[in-house]
């Protein structure tokens, strides 16, 4: 190797001697320049091991900057030079620190002696082309720091120039990042460079007055709330903290309020400020602004030293939250955004979660009828949904209990007009028949609240119940689990839970509303205990008479198949007695 290292250098030589003599037409040597550099790279990378080629590469590199750095070069080499080369030497980053250092100060040259304006587009260009070029840190890493200084050097419409880069960092950033190990060093290498970036916007903001400044302020807030939900993406809270206590003390210069940005009202406020009414687009490259912002605050929830560095009252935030029913929900379905992304760790979640039972917790504000309800619901929905996951797929028994306790509170949170529509909704959307029993116990829940006065500690059956819950819908629902609308029997296994939690319901419905001789649900029409006893419960008893016959005949099938339908056997044939009775009181 040591003898292609001599071969090569008066090549490189010869092409650098040629590129100077052509300040006309300097193309043709760039593009030998460029393909020198290629084939050295390749040498280096194929065989990472190989140190004579390391050697090669470095020495090369730092032939190029000797050159590039020449007071005697004229400008318009530099200029032809200046849109190829970056990325060409970006690419020896990871080959070595020597190299990279190298990188560094060749582009230096470049930002020095070029445009600004000319440089930003060859880095961005650099950091995002077509074509899939080197993306590990070492490649990034230069790039992003040329970008920082780019910023400072920028002379006017800094506002405008710095928002067409920030989609283009943010989406390497979170590439790259995304495919890091917390112990990997280019892990805090990278991120050492993204607050590089958020810094110098930070000093260009200073440089500027009115409607500019405001804007770039604004600016920066989307920078450091994206960066806030990237840098916490598939990373351990240990690794991510110093990074997060970083971004976090820029939330009172960007004019970033923890109570704003846990509602989304400061969300929404900068990226007004940033995209206006006619760039909805640009809000797509910056997709997770809307997690960073409930992250922080949890971030703060989870750490005294995060609250300290944003500046913020976290005790104040959460009184807040408890005396405005409406803020709540804000909160409550800004939190949707941490809870339902596979990529956030589960200890961040686990804090979620502990922060929504702290602002239901006590004596909270409720308003049970709320006129703009109807705005709330998409977001309370999904949220719900979020905390569904948790409760069914999270390891950790605590967490699942606390997601259970959080997802009944905020559907306590919810007025009472519109809960069971919620609740049905929820049942009509999930997949598992595990969370369909729950709603559907809660349903029942919300109908023995109903019915029931609380006397001490007793409760006692009203004679005429509410009737926000007690209405035909309740039937309606015990049909859909019952007799399912895409036709066919429930199956068995997969539906013994929602099986049996709606044989319950439809039992607690008869009974209570045969005891108090009311009818709100129309559960003792005739009409209505023909169609559930010929359309629903005699269906039913076939199929798992059938079942639990063949259990029973064939020893090869599961023991616990036939003990997971005992119980549905017997509240099915409960149902049935209950019904025949019905029937013939109401022929006498």
């Amino acid at each position: 190797m040591a003898d292609n290292l001599d071969q090569s250098f008066p090549l490189l030589q010869e092409i650098l001697n040629s590129l100077s003599q052509s300040v006309d037409q300097p193309q043709t040597s760039v593009s030998e320049l460029i393909s020198f550099l290629n084939s050295t790279l390749d040498a280096a990378l194929s065989d990472p091991e190989n140190e004579d080629a390391k050697a090669n590469a470095f020495r090369a590199l730092t032939k190029v900057h000797q050159f590039v750095s020449s007071p005697s070069l004229d400008q318009a080499i530099i200029e032809a030079l200046s849109f190829e080369l970056p990325m060409a030497v970006s690419k020896f980053g990871g080959v070595s620190d020597g190299c990279l250092e190298v990188v560094e100060c060749t582009i230096d040259c470049f930002i020095s002696m070029c445009s600004p304006r000319d440089m930003l587009s060859i880095l961005c260009e650099a950091l995002a082309p077509p074509s899939e070029a080197i993306r590990d840190s070492g490649y990034i890493a230069p790039l992003l720091t040329g970008l920082s200084k780019v910023f400072l050097s920028l002379q006017r419409r800094h506002f405008e120039q710095v928002k067409v880069a920030v989609p283009i960092i943010v989406k390497v950033l979170k590439g790259r990042s995304l495919e890091l190990e917390d112990e990997d060093p280019e892990f805090k290498n990278l991120f050492d460079r993204a607050m590089g970036i958020a810094n110098s916007i930070r000093a260009v903001c200073l440089k500027l007055e009115g409607v500019a400044n405001e804007k770039l302020r604004a600016l920066l807030g989307l920078y450091v709330l994206q960066i806030m939900a990237v840098v916490s993406m598939n990373h351990n809270v240990p690794s991510s903290q110093p990074f997060v206590l970083q971004l976090s003390s820029f939330f009172p210069f960007c004019g970033l309020s923890y109570l704003g940005v846990i509602t989304g009202s400061d969300v929404d406020k900068i990226t007004r400020a940033v995209v206006g009414d006619d760039e909805d687009d640009y809000m797509s490259c910056l997709s997770d602004v809307k997690c960073g912002a409930p992250l922080s605050v949890i971030w703060g929830y989870a750490s005294d030293d995060v609250v300290g560095a944003a500046e913020e009252d976290l005790n104040s935030v959460k009184d807040e939250l408890k005396d405005n029913q409406t803020e709540r929900w804000l909160a409550v379905g800004m939190l949707k955004h941490i809870l339902a992304p596979a990529t956030l760790p589960w200890e961040l979640k686990r804090h979620a979660i502990n922060f929504l039972i702290c602002i239901t917790d006590g004596n909270i504000s409720h308003c049970d009828e709320h006129n703009n309800f109807s705005s709330y619901t998409t977001s309370l929905f999904a949220a719900l949904q979020a905390v569904q996951m948790i409760i069914m797929y999270a390891s950790d028994t605590v967490l699942r209990k606390n997601a259970f306790e959080a997802f009944k509170r905020i559907i306590a949170d919810i007025p009472a007009s519109q809960r069971f529509d919620m609740l049905k909704s929820l049942i009509i959307n999930s997949n598992s028949s595990s969370m369909i029993a729950i709603l559907l116990d809660i349903v029942k829940g919300e109908l023995h609240k109903e019915s029931c006065q609380s006397v001490g500690n007793d409760e006692v059956p009203q004679a005429k119940p509410p009737t926000l819950f007690w209405t035909a819908n309740v039937l309606e629902l015990v049909e859909l689990i019952l007799k399912p609308p895409e036709g066919g029997p429930p199956s068995f296994p997969e539906d013994t839970d929602k099986v049996l939690s709606a044989l319950n319901l439809y039992r607690f419905v008869l009974i209570t509303e045969s005891t108090g001789k009311t009818n709100h649900t129309g559960v003792i029409s005739r009409s209505n205990l023909q169609k559930a006893y010929k359309g629903w419960l005699l269906p039913l008893r076939t199929q798992v008479t059938a079942i639990m016959a063949e259990t029973r005949n064939d020893y090869e099938l599961p023991l616990d198949a036939l003990c997971t339908l005992n119980p549905i056997e017997l509240v099915l044939y409960r149902c049935m007695e209950l019904v025949e009775d019905q029937l013939k009181q109401q022929s006498m």
